[in-house]
């Protein structure tokens, strides 16, 4: 849902017409920390890099919500393209260890 009010939270950002939003959550109980993933898929000629970070912003703070009762020192980190392809800036891969 966080990707669809993009439009409505950034500056600047018009509505895209989504085809696909996944966002996935995966528990590392050993740096106690939920990496989250998230991807936007579009038919449009535009790039939908924005939507899916804040697909991923959001899924970050309900996790922060639902957990704050047990600590509320819990950060939201590095959140961050890894990958985008098509669109008018072209294709995009974070290099390993950046």
């Amino acid at each position: 849902m966080g990707a669809k009010q993009t439009a409505q939270l950034i500056p600047l950002c018009h509505n895209i017409p989504l085809d696909k939003v996944s966002v996935e959550l995966s528990l590392d109980s050993c740096e106690q920390c939920v990496h989250i993933e998230a991807n936007a898929k579009t038919q449009g000629h535009t790039g939908v890099e924005v939507e899916a970070m804040v697909a991923a912003s959001m899924a970050a703070l309900t996790v922060y919500d639902m957990c704050k009762a047990l600590d509320k020192g819990i950060t939201i980190e590095h959140i961050r393209l890894e990958a985008k392809t098509g669109g008018k800036s072209g294709d995009y891969h974070r290099l390993p260890n950046s």
